[in-house]
């Protein structure tokens, strides 16, 4: 299994949709980060099991998608790093830049 590590911008889309989503209900926003994690260790055990991210076509840059979330990681060595945490309707090209 490959150390996970978290960048503070994936922690706080986290914490962001999680309030967000806790405003109509707190089960959910607590079911939805159980299953972001579950998400995540997947990928720290199998990093390769996510797409390339299609906007970067970088081999190491991959991402789960979770209902209408995309988890972005990174792979580095023998860690795998959650880079955002982002709704599929957002532009991607505006949260890289």
């Amino acid at each position: 299994m490959a150390e996970l590590r978290w960048a503070e911008s994936a922690v706080k889309d986290l914490d962001n949709v999680c309030t967000y989503i806790a405003e109509d209900s707190e089960e959910y926003a607590r079911m939805f980060a159980r299953r972001i994690m579950e998400a995540i260790e997947t990928a720290a055990v199998f990093p390769h099991s996510g797409r390339i991210v299609p906007e970067l076509k970088d081999e190491k840059v991959r991402e789960k998608v979770l209902s209408n979330y995309r988890i972005i990681y990174r792979i580095n060595n023998d860690a795998v790093e959650v880079v955002r945490i982002i709704h599929n309707a957002r532009n991607f090209k505006d949260i890289t830049q």
